[in-house]
């Protein structure tokens, strides 16, 4: 069976992780590589408050990895992730093989996206041309099938 590449996204106990950051952080590594898979790399992405509690834990460490493994065994690492008193929440994503090199190359860096947020809306290059609620018109004049061009 060919193996894939998953994103798994970790949310793990804080009070843990805060006094023995390399024992919890190896435990996801190691539960991959127990199972056949293949870590193509694992970081810290950030500390955060939690919006709502999990377990009675109002904070929580987010721990992201990438790695290679089959699709039949996943099932065996969401079970470990279950029973694991570390682990608060977890989740798998199968990552296109088109952009796996790019996304493992930004984690490795230690950036996930960059992103930059306009501060007004006057900044960006759509509000400028048009406005809302024209922009709104054309969009559903599109989907209708009525416009001569896509919207920008």
């Amino acid at each position: 069976m060919p193996a894939n590449v998953y994103e798994g996204l970790f949310i793990l106990d804080s009070n843990r992780y805060g006094r023995d950051p390399d024992a919890v952080s190896n435990q996801i590594r190691a539960m991959i590589e127990k199972v056949g898979g293949e870590m193509l790399v694992t970081r810290l992405w950030e500390e955060r408050r939690l919006a709502y509690p999990i377990q009675g834990h109002r904070k929580g460490v987010y721990w992201l990895t990438y790695f290679q493994l089959s699709s039949v065994r996943l099932i065996e690492i969401q079970r470990k992730c279950e029973i694991s008193e570390d682990i608060l929440r977890s989740l798998f994503l199968s990552v296109d093989p088109r952009i796996v090199e790019t996304l493992v190359a930004h984690a490795k860096a230690g950036t996930i996206a960059s992103y930059s947020v306009p501060e007004k809306e006057e900044e960006t290059p759509a509000a400028r041309r048009i406005p809302p609620t024209e922009a709104l018109a054309a969009a559903e004049a599109w989907d209708a099938g009525k416009g001569d061009a896509a919207p920008e």
